[in-house]
């Protein structure tokens, strides 16, 4: 197998069902766009499953040689899961989906080609926006008001912080700080730190397989907790320099 140019992390708890379906679909997505071809792999991160999930990724992994499994013996949350994939990727580029089977691999290739296509040697996020969404009312209610709140406090110009379907360079991500909840405010960062933010129409399909993990009254109030975090590092923040090494 090529050494990889794309790694797609997949955070995953009890999503029996929807494993191997996920994971057939990212593969023919990704094998038919010609500038990544056999060059990716596909990181699966297990949250502490108690169904078959990691059974059905130690599947996968057999009959797939793009596939990878990382464990946490107990739950630690999306934004752990997210993190730890990401900081075993060998990729420069990362792709972020859900593990519930809601956002589409077809879409991939529209954000290769927005981003990583143009951005090889550009500070650059491109995130999917949610249209049609399947989601229950009230948790299209709850993330309509959510990102109303956010985008007015934070100003970083996205309507759909909660879509998981996202492309960015791998060291972008590393130089964020980190906590809970940093999977949400990705943009806003993003942003603070001199990248470009490019939003994009996606596909939202309706669960078929296990159950939502959304507690809405929990997230309002995690998610109240980080927005005020999120505003102090906006304000106490400088943006990272790199600086230019020089020879005596």
């Amino acid at each position: 197998m090529a050494e990889p140019v794309l790694s797609v992390v997949i955070p995953m708890l009890d999503e029996s069902g929807n494993v191997l379906p996920l994971i057939e679909e990212i593969t023919a997505a990704l094998r038919a766009y010609a500038p990544v071809g056999d060059a990716f792999e596909i990181i699966c991160v297990d949250d502490g499953s108690t169904d078959s999930t990691v059974a059905e990724i130690t599947q996968a992994r057999a009959a797939n040689p793009h596939v990878r499994l990382i464990r946490h013996k107990n739950r630690l949350g999306m934004s752990a899961a997210l993190r730890n994939g990401i900081r075993r990727a060998r990729a420069p580029w990362i792709l972020t989906i859900d593990g519930d089977r809601q956002n589409d691999p077809a879409d991939a290739p529209r954000l290769l080609d927005l981003g990583w296509m143009k951005g090889r040697d550009r500070k650059i996020l491109v995130a999917g926006i949610r249209v049609n969404r399947r989601d229950t009312a009230a948790k299209r209610m709850a993330s309509r008001f959510a990102n109303k709140i956010r985008k007015a406090l934070l100003n970083d110009n996205c309507p759909d912080t909660g879509c998981s379907l996202k492309l960015f360079p791998r060291d972008s991500y590393l130089e964020l700080p980190f906590f809970t909840g940093l999977h949400r405010f990705m943009p806003a960062l993003l942003k603070l730190y001199g990248h470009e933010c490019i939003f994009t129409p996606v596909n939202d399909r309706p669960r078929t397989q296990g159950i939502s993990k959304s507690d809405f009254l929990g997230r309002a109030i995690r998610g109240t907790y980080d927005l005020l975090g999120v505003i102090w590092l906006k304000r106490h923040t400088p943006k990272p320099e790199r600086g230019e090494e020089t020879s005596l």
